[in-house]
């Protein structure tokens, strides 16, 4: 009996050491903040809304979609318009469960179709791709992915359209399977690829976050939450990405990305950095080619601008876990504060607590294509 106690007892130390090895430790990133440029003033309150928000996306006319956070294991509507200062399911009610599992990202293109991408529980059930004429409101797209696209323990969950919409791109983070890639996607085939699956430049480093005065890291430090790549952003030529983990911004040729017959080793090679980043989760760009990365640890907002040079846009203690951007009319930037601290292994009752969750906007200075 003592032996069988001793086995189990070293076979727990094992696993625990496998556990933390995998999923747990990490150190502490030294923050990128400087003197913002834009008071927080200038940070407006868009909506509240009880449930906690995942992403966000304005179209050209001004309409504003976002998704409930799919962490927060939601019960009713999943992807919801603001319209007249309430939320209401989109495209209806019905819809809803017919469409919506796990539901995270969401676009809207330049021919006015909004987009979702579904991680289906983390690959556990039926990852998808969504597409809306915003128009009609017909359902043009329900398309499931595959394993060989969503693999077990993938966590499909921001997306891009290219601006002449034939190509939409896929950041699949990883956080379980540990083997975060991009995916791109055909419009006009319906066909997927995945690409730079592990490559260093889609891959978290070993950092803990910190947000809220709360660390994320889990069940005594065997469980931490890094990701990989996370936020994506994309122009005419380029893909610019990094990782939720991630000390440094990426980017790519789209061209590269969409030639099918380029290996990946060569593709990882026309990888190039462009620049030191914070621990980040949304992204978006503007018409001068200026990144825009969210700041998970600071409530803060950074910009990349055309010399490469970080800088921090705007600082505002309201956003606690500033989640996804997206440029809608008039130069406006909108950030959905998904304020993760508060979601990520917490009960209802907890989340219940901590309502409202928010989108906010602001203009900074420059403007970019809206839903992106």
């Amino acid at each position: 009996m003592k032996k069988v106690l001793l086995f189990l007892l070293l076979l727990g130390v094992v696993l625990a050491a496998v556990l933390r090895i995998r999923y747990g430790g990490g150190e502490a990133f030294v923050a990128r903040i400087s003197t913002p440029l834009l008071d927080a003033s200038s940070v407006e309150l868009v909506l509240s809304y009880p449930e906690p928000i995942g992403n966000v996306a304005v179209n050209r006319d001004g309409r504003l979609f976002f998704t409930v956070h799919p962490e927060s294991r939601p019960r009713g509507n999943k992807l919801l318009e603001y319209v007249e200062g309430a939320a209401v399911p989109y495209p209806d009610n019905a819809m809803q469960q017919q469409l919506f599992d796990t539901v995270l990202g969401v676009v809207v293109d330049a021919d006015n179709r909004l987009w979702t991408i579904d991680h289906g529980n983390h690959g556990l059930r039926v990852p998808r791709i969504v597409g809306i004429d915003l128009e009609t409101d017909e359902v043009l797209r329900n398309q499931p992915l595959d394993e060989s696209i969503a693999p077990k323990g993938s966590f499909l969950q921001d997306l891009q359209v290219s601006r002449d919409g034939k190509t939409i791109v896929i950041a699949d983070a990883s956080f379980w399977r540990k083997r975060p890639a991009i995916v791109v996607y055909d419009v006009k085939t319906g066909e997927a690829r995945r690409v730079l699956e592990g490559d260093v430049s889609v891959s978290g480093e070993h950092y803990t976050i910190t947000s809220e005065g709360r660390r994320m890291s889990f069940m005594g430090g065997l469980l931490s939450l890094r990701g990989g790549i996370d936020g994506i952003a994309l122009d005419d030529e380029w893909l610019y990405y990094g990782a939720l983990s991630g000390a440094s911004l990426y980017r790519v040729k789209l061209a590269d990305l969409r030639d099918t017959t380029l290996p990946d080793a060569q593709l990882a090679a026309r990888v190039e950095r462009v620049s030191d980043k914070p621990l980040s989760d949304g992204m978006s760009i503007d018409l001068d080619g200026q990144v825009y990365l969210t700041d998970v640890e600071n409530n803060a907002l950074f910009v990349v601008d055309q010399d490469k040079r970080l800088r921090t846009l705007v600082q505002d203690e309201r956003i606690r876990w500033p989640d996804a951007l997206s440029f809608g009319p008039d130069g406006w930037l909108y950030v959905a504060d998904s304020a993760l601290s508060e979601v990520v292994f917490r009960p209802q009752e907890h989340m219940e607590a901590n309502q409202p969750y928010s989108i906010f906007r602001l203009r900074p200075g420059a403007e970019g294509i809206p839903g992106q």
